[in-house]
């Protein structure tokens, strides 16, 4: 039985989390591991070719269902844990009123419109809060009310946002939930009663059944047993992108507290 296992790894700060708390749980079981960080579809590209064995995280149903089921064409695909349970939002600083934006069409009305920035800084394209805005952008009329959805680096994004708070200007973020902003703002989430963010997704471990067999039975049902939160992963995530501290050593000293 082989003893190497790849893992393909989203690149964005949080999925690095999530993957490095499975990194260290299979370094533990005797594994040597290699993570390949790929952009959302490239991602799942490298799952379905099978250059990677398993994926960390995907998001279900919802962000990555469409990928998850290109793969399934060719592959089936076990899933594993629930590492979190995600969800995009729109949000904006806390001191921007609720009674003036409470909610998405509230965007559009003349006295959020001179005060809003009109920069909607998300991040790459294949994720799904970055296909989740562009609807909107469409569905609520902001373009015409002067409104602009860029994509971006991850940086583009947080820093926009980090920017404004210390400008104290309005501003909306294309984000999700765990994200270490939210560790450090307080981030209010506005109203999108059209359901266009999709729901609460799971985020799970995902497995090639053809890879199966490099575990026992009993590995298995260790991965299966992972069970994280928007709230740990979003503190692990600003110790590593904000405090600078090194991502194995963070995830591992959580999991010596944890019943993993």
């Amino acid at each position: 039985m082989s003893n190497k296992i790849t893992i393909g790894v989203t690149d964005l700060s949080f999925h690095h989390v999530a993957a490095s708390l499975v990194y260290n749980v299979l370094s533990e079981m005797g594994f040597e591991v290699e993570r390949i960080y790929s952009p959302h579809q490239d991602n799942f590209a490298k799952l379905k070719s099978g250059e990677i064995d398993m994926l960390s995280s995907a998001w279900l149903p919802s962000s990555h269902g469409i990928y998850k089921s290109d793969v399934e064409a060719a592959q089936p695909l076990l899933e594993l844990g629930l590492h979190y349970q995600p969800y995009a939002l729109w949000g904006v600083p806390d001191y921007v009123p609720e009674e003036v934006v409470s909610q998405v069409s509230d965007l559009v009305k003349p006295d959020v419109i001179v005060r809003m920035n009109k920069n909607i800084q998300g991040i790459n394209p294949g994720a799904g809060i970055t296909r989740f805005s562009i609807k909107m952008m469409d569905e609520y009329a902001l373009k015409g009310a002067g409104y602009s959805f860029n994509t971006g680096s991850e940086e583009d994004c947080f820093g926009a946002f980090e920017t404004a708070v210390n400008n104290k200007e309005w501003i909306i973020v294309p984000l999700w939930k765990p994200q270490f902003l939210h560790h450090s703002y307080q981030i209010r989430e506005i109203s999108e009663p059209k359901g266009l963010l999709g729901i609460v997704d799971r985020a799970v471990l995902l497995l090639r059944q053809d890879r199966v067999s490099l575990f026992t039975q009993a590995q298995l049902d260790r991965l299966d047993a992972l069970r994280f939160s928007n709230e740990i992963i979003a503190a692990l995530d600003y110790q590593v992108s904000r405090e600078g501290m090194p991502i194995d050593a963070v995830t591992r000293a959580w999991l010596n507290q944890s019943p993993y």
